[in-house]
This record gives structure tokens, C-alpha cells and sequence, in this order.
């Protein structure tokens, strides 16, 4: 039998690093430093699209893992895990075409959706930590 027990960890690790390459190339780009940003929002979708691969191959191997927390916290956890599951599948999406419009050069409309996109994503990574704290640390 395979022991799936580490992808949790590397699903957060991902998640948190993805969250830290985004304030950083917020920060760069906000400096005025376009190729530094572009590397490292580029690092920041490789390291997504890795989030989800790993994430999906865990869960098809284990299935779901059920939260264990009791009262306040269940209503808390599952506010957190709504709000996180769905705008995973919506800035999916968002990223390819923010992506794209700055690839293309097309940095006045790439910059008007990075508007929304980039507190999306940064949330989806963050609350994706909370989630694996949640579900694998705090609450076991």
C-alpha cells in the first residue's frame, strides 16, 4: 500500500509559496521592474499548476479527508473551505487570461484584470494553507 501522507504538506508548501512569489512580483511590478515580475509571476503559475497537479492526484489516490474539528470551528472551516473552492475554479480562468493579455503585450487591459485577479489568487493560496492546518495539524 502507497503512503500519501506527504502530498498534504507539499499541497501547503506549494500553496504558500505561490502566495509569497505573488506579493513579491506585486512588489516588483509595483517598483517598476517588469522582468523580475514577469519571472516570478511566471514561478508563481508554475508553482500553482504543480499545487494542482499534486492536489488532484492525492485526492484521486485518497479520496476526501473529513474535518475533525468540533463547534465553532466547523462553521468557520467550511466558510473558509467554500469560499476557497470556489474561487479556485474561478481564477483559473482569471490567470490564463491575465497571462495571456500580458504575453501579448495588451499591459493596460493585462493590468485591469490583474486587478482582481491578484487578491483572488493570493486568497485561494493563503486559505489553501489555512485549510491544511485545519484539516492536517490543528485539528486532529
Amino acid at each position: 500500500m502507497t503512503d500519501y501522507s506527504i502530498f498534504p504538506k507539499i499541497n501547503a508548501t506549494l500553496n504558500g509559496a505561490s502566495a509569497l512569489l505573488l506579493i513579491t512580483g506585486r512588489v516588483l511590478i509595483a517598483r517598476g521592474n517588469r522582468a523580475a515580475h514577469r519571472a516570478v509571476m511566471l514561478a508563481a503559475l508554475g508553482t500553482s499548476s504543480l499545487f494542482l497537479v499534486s492536489y488532484l492526484y492525492y485526492h484521486y489516490h485518497v479520496g476526501s479527508v473529513h474535518f475533525r474539528g468540533t463547534g465553532w470551528t466547523r462553521p468557520l472551516y467550511f466558510t473558509i473551505l467554500i469560499s476557497h473552492t470556489i474561487l479556485a475554479v474561478v481564477i483559473v480562468p482569471m490567470v490564463i487570461v491575465t497571462l495571456a493579455r500580458a504575453l501579448r503585450g495588451q499591459f493596460d487591459r493585462h493590468r485591469a484584470i490583474a486587478r482582481w485577479t491578484f487578491p483572488l489568487w493570493l486568497y485561494v493560496s493563503v486559505t489553501g494553507v489555512i485549510v491544511y492546518l485545519m484539516l492536517y495539524r490543528i485539528f486532529v
